[in-house]
């Protein structure tokens, strides 16, 4: 956070990939006509980008549906925290070669099933917010609605 005391930083995209690469856990909204979902994903950051895996079932189809998703990462602490959201496309890898790759970033389930499929999430838009954390402003007088 800087020193200045707006307590919102918008986060350049190079600082928010860097908070990215801290975190494991992140959310994975998808759209597919009238039906939107959140899903909870482990994922890492694959350089530009995002890898995480999953098995057959809701998620999966949804994503050969409409491959568009947003992706949200935050953290906190009791003086900061931080909110990255990437909006983009998401594919199901399919070359030996991406797999391979994929494999090697070290993703691992956090739960004892078998995810077969490796996705990943390639970025059209990138933004992120950093928040100090402090006491709500005093109210005095009638407030504005």
């Amino acid at each position: 956070m800087s020193a200045h005391t707006d307590p919102i930083e918008t986060l350049t995209s190079d600082r928010s990939w860097e908070l990215l690469g801290t975190q494991e856990l992140g959310r994975l909204v998808t759209h597919v006509g009238d039906t939107i979902d959140i899903f909870p994903v482990n994922y890492v950051v694959d350089g530009e980008g995002i890898l995480f895996r999953t098995a057959p079932g809701s998620k999966l189809f949804e994503l050969t549906v409409n491959t568009d998703v947003l992706f949200e990462v935050d953290d906190h602490t009791d003086t900061d925290a931080w909110s990255v959201i990437i909006r983009g496309y998401a594919t199901a890898l399919e070359s030996d070669a991406d797999v391979q790759r994929a494999e090697a970033a070290g993703l691992r389930p956090w739960i004892p099933t078998l995810k077969r499929v490796f996705v990943r999430i390639a970025p059209t838009s990138v933004s992120g917010r950093a928040f100090r954390r402090s006491a709500e402003p005093e109210r005095d007088g009638p407030q504005e609605y």
